[in-house]
């Protein structure tokens, strides 16, 4: 009797073991899709470029979310979302906001809470709303086009384009997905852990079959962050979508390449 009793005091304590794994990683989740601190500091006031208007959003008690709006001269012009990777701020994205003003769009981009020089915490539902709020904003400034906009994320960026695609009143014009994941809640078995325990999941896997906007997935297969994998499977849930190779590890910059920008402006031209 001794050994099915050991071997049951075995299984209680890998059992044990295993649920305090999960209990641990549920709690500091947040700390590992997150990383503000790794993005370093935010420009000075003084030093923030030329022709950017800032709108604050005051979600909840002293909290306040920062985000940046470009809008070129010359009246109302398309707005296009721009939604940056992790590790990354607003103040880190004006040469992509650039290029997408010299293509005639008003630019628009959203910090995350707790990055940069908005407060709170970082969550799923609370940096969609931020945005959503940031979206309406913009939308009231006259230099900012009525009528359906263009949403543009990069890495973790991308799961949030998707989600604020999926709760817009109106279709999107189109959605540039650089470096996008299926979702978070897909890495959650890395870690050993069933995916019913994320709290932010980001399902871009799910958001995409519903969207009938065109989708421009732009990925490297040298991407050592996110597989390409991933590029290669969103691709293929919607048939809008168009999935364009660059190369290049995850952050390398893959908008410095000559095809990225081409790719961009082939897609939005159209067929």
């Amino acid at each position: 009797m001794r050994r099915p009793r050991t071997f049951l005091r075995l299984l209680a304590i890998i059992a044990g073991v295993y649920i305090a794994w999960c209990g641990l990683l549920f709690t500091v989740q947040d700390s590992l899709v997150y990383l503000p601190g790794l993005a370093g500091k935010p420009l000075p006031d003084r030093l923030i470029p030329a022709g950017v208007q800032r709108v604050w959003v005051e979600p909840e008690g002293a909290v306040r979310v920062e985000g940046w709006l470009w809008v070129p001269p010359g009246g109302p012009a398309p707005l296009v979302v721009l939604m940056h990777g992790n590790a990354e701020l607003i103040d880190h994205c004006t040469d992509n906001a650039e290029a997408w003003l010299r293509r005639g769009y008003a630019v628009l981009l959203p910090e995350y809470r707790g990055y940069g020089r908005s407060g709170g915490n970082p969550g799923q539902d609370a940096i969609l709303a931020d945005v959503l709020a940031m979206l309406a904003l913009a939308r009231e400034h006259p230099g900012v086009a009525s009528g359906p906009i263009v949403l543009h994320g990069r890495s973790l960026g991308t799961g949030i384009a998707a989600q604020v695609a999926a709760r817009l009143q109106e279709s999107p014009r189109a959605m540039v997905l650089e470096s996008p994941f299926t979702s978070i809640a897909s890495f959650a078995w890395k870690y050993g852990v069933p995916p019913a325990l994320v709290r932010n999941p980001y399902r871009t896997d799910q958001v995409l079959p519903t969207l009938t906007c065109p989708i421009l997935i732009l990925h490297s297969r040298h991407d050592e962050v996110v597989p390409f994998a991933h590029g290669e499977r969103l691709a293929s849930l919607n048939p809008g979508a168009r999935l364009v190779e660059l190369s290049g590890s995850h952050n390398a910059g893959l908008s410095l390449q000559p095809g990225y920008w081409r790719a961009i402006d082939e897609f939005l031209s159209g067929p």
